[in-house]
C-alpha cells in the first residue's frame, strides 16, 4: 500500500463514487483503477491523500467487506 499526497496522476476523469457511499455526504469514497493499481480518496476532501493498493488487495478488501454487509 502506498499514500500519496495529492496530486494523483490519475485524471480526474478516472474516478467514480462507490456504489455503496451514502447519499448523505458522510461514508464517500471514490475510487480509479490503472493497469497495476487501485487508488482510493475520499471525495468529501479531493486534495488529501490517495491510497493506492495492487488489484489483488483491492480484491481482497472488497471480498472481506462484502462479508460484513451480510
Amino acid at each position: 500500500m502506498t499514500v500519496q499526497s495529492s496530486g494523483s496522476a490519475v485524471p480526474e476523469s478516472a474516478w467514480f463514487k462507490s456504489s455503496y457511499s451514502g447519499g448523505g455526504g458522510g461514508e464517500c469514497v471514490e475510487v480509479a483503477t490503472t493497469c497495476d493499481s487501485v487508488h482510493v480518496r475520499d471525495s468529501k476532501d479531493l486534495a488529501g491523500p490517495i491510497v493506492r493498493v495492487s488489484p489483488e488487495a483491492w480484491t481482497g478488501l472488497v471480498a472481506l467487506a462484502a462479508t460484513r454487509l451480510v
